[in-house]
């Protein structure tokens, strides 16, 4: 018995006939079962765009063995009864939490908001009636923001194999589809994400990990730089190590934390607004075509040197998606976006952000939590703007002209449009860097000046940054740990989910 790799390119709308006749043609050979290693789309020549496809093939009639093993994690088990305490469940928390009770320690996870039914109910809520809830939203709940997105499996960390590895076998295990162990570019889509946290919420506990829902952290007790209890809104809880996963959004465990002396600096970030178009738009701009058979929509990414000083880049693109109103704070108004795992919809969208630095922002130095202080200025100014979540709206070509009052036009948002001179609304130096940026991404894709810029974008990034070292230990202290997109370290569901993951690590075998 032999294995071998094999590189095909098959159309796009390819059978699992089609694949096996072309193995059996390629190595020539007639018994064999296979294995998809990898897949990408090739859409460099748009009147020949196919899969790239290279497969593991396993044979009686082959020799050699060409299989390489994929890293593995290997959490040691140390049975403990040392209490660790996590907070927050999104990415970084949970994986953290769940390598940590995977190794035997008593672990107990607190999340401000509720379960993800009860939360999905509440956002539900919100879309259809507008009326804001502090603690279900697309920010808090189980599972963290990356819930309610297009579940994106993409990273640009390095050295994170083993991790992302553990991270998507996890995710196959609570009910993913295979194909993102092997798909260059896999995404869940929030309907199977919604369902994968749960599953995976009970493989925790099934461990004897503790899940505490609706408990918010609001304090820490610290004794000669070690903390010792955990101040929450339902008690107080032991806790022999602390891992904080507040995410991007939770400005006043940010601002707890500074006050007991965790030390923070201000990083760049980016912010902007978030662009949509038609998908049909995208899809013949990438495609030269509405549809591709076998495909489920296009996407894009685009990049821009701006004015040398401010990179503008898109970011969470959304094929077939919609925007919603994430607001993390009942007088703040800010979208994001998120689709199914169909990305069926009439829609693509993504943020078109510049970057910035929060003292460039303000015209001075700032603090780190003036940089969070004035971050929510801007989200409540365009709650002030709309007197509500509709959202801030106008056409690309009036962004770039700076003229009109806005406009009205068709868009996947729930809670309505309103006409607004965006160029207003944002910062001047973001507003020159999204031109610049707009003007390249135009030159790049055919009909990309018929889209339309939708509110304000925020959290793309944190604007600080914890000091930590490499475990991911707070600068000064012997026990506690901030981890994810809330350290300023990581973004998106993969890096932050290794992030959590290498944190945890380092703890066990220390």
């Amino acid at each position: 018995m032999g294995t071998k790799s094999v590189s095909l390119k098959l159309p796009t709308n390819y059978s699992a006939d089609l694949l096996q006749s072309r193995i059996a043609k390629t190595l020539r050979i007639k018994n064999f079962s296979y294995e998809l290693e990898t897949k990408s789309l090739d859409a460099r020549n748009k009147s020949n765009i196919h899969w790239l496809v290279k497969a593991v093939v396993t044979s009686p009639e082959l020799k050699g063995d060409e299989q390489v093993e994929k890293e593995k994690l290997e959490i040691p088990y140390k049975k403990s009864n040392k209490k660790i305490v996590v907070v927050g469940s999104g990415p970084a928390g949970f994986f953290n939490a769940f390598v940590l009770q995977k190794a035997g320690f008593d672990v107990t996870l607190i999340e401000r908001g509720s379960d993800v039914s009860t939360r999905g109910k509440a956002i539900s809520n919100f879309e259809r009636t507008g009326t804001f809830n502090a603690q279900n939203n697309y920010a808090f709940g189980e599972g963290g923001a990356g819930t309610f997105s297009d579940g994106k499996l993409t990273s640009r960390s390095k050295r994170i194999s083993k991790e992302k590895q553990f991270i998507l076998e996890s995710y196959v295990e609570a009910g993913a589809p295979e194909e993102i162990l092997y798909m260059t570019h896999p995404h869940l889509g929030t309907d199977n994400l919604r369902k994968i946290v749960q599953n995976l919420r009970e493989a925790f506990e099934n461990l004897g990990g503790k899940f505490l829902f609706e408990t918010m952290l609001e304090d820490v007790v610290i004794v000669n730089s070690k903390v010792k209890e955990v101040v929450t809104s339902k008690g107080n809880l032991p806790a022999d190590a602390l891992f904080v996963a507040p995410g991007h959004s939770a400005f006043e465990s940010y601002k707890m934390l500074i006050r007991r002396g965790i030390p923070f600096r201000t990083k760049n970030f980016a912010i902007g607004s978030r662009m949509e178009h038609t998908q049909e738009t995208i899809n013949r701009a990438q495609w030269g075509k509405p549809q591709l058979p076998g495909v489920k929509a296009a996407e894009y990414r685009l990049t821009s040197q701006a004015d040398g000083k401010h990179s503008v880049f898109s970011f969470c693109m959304c094929p077939g998606g919609m925007v919603v109103p994430a607001a993390a704070y009942e007088h703040t108004n800010i979208v994001n976006g998120m689709s199914y795992y169909k990305r069926n919809g009439n829609f693509a969208n993504a943020a078109c952000v510049a970057a910035i630095h929060p003292d460039e922002l303000a015209g001075k130095t700032v603090s780190p939590v003036e940089a969070l202080d004035n971050l929510q200025k801007l989200e409540e100014s365009f709650y002030q703007f709309t007197e509500g979540y509709a959202a801030p709206a106008c056409s690309i070509n009036d962004f770039l002209k700076q003229k009109g009052k806005g406009s009205q036009f068709e868009t996947s948002y729930p809670l309505g449009l309103k006409p607004a001179p965006l160029w207003d609304l944002l910062p001047k130096p973001v507003v020159e860097s999204m031109q610049v940026g707009l003007q390249d991404f135009i030159r790049k894709m055919r009909g990309f000046e018929n889209g339309h810029l939708l509110g304000f974008e925020s959290k793309t990034s944190s604007p600080v940054q914890v000091i930590r070292d490499q475990s991911s230990l707070c600068e000064g202290f012997e026990n506690i740990y901030i981890v994810g997109e809330g350290s300023g370290y990581a973004g998106g569901i993969i890096s932050s989910a290794a992030d959590g993951i290498k944190a945890a690590m380092h703890y066990i075998e220390s």
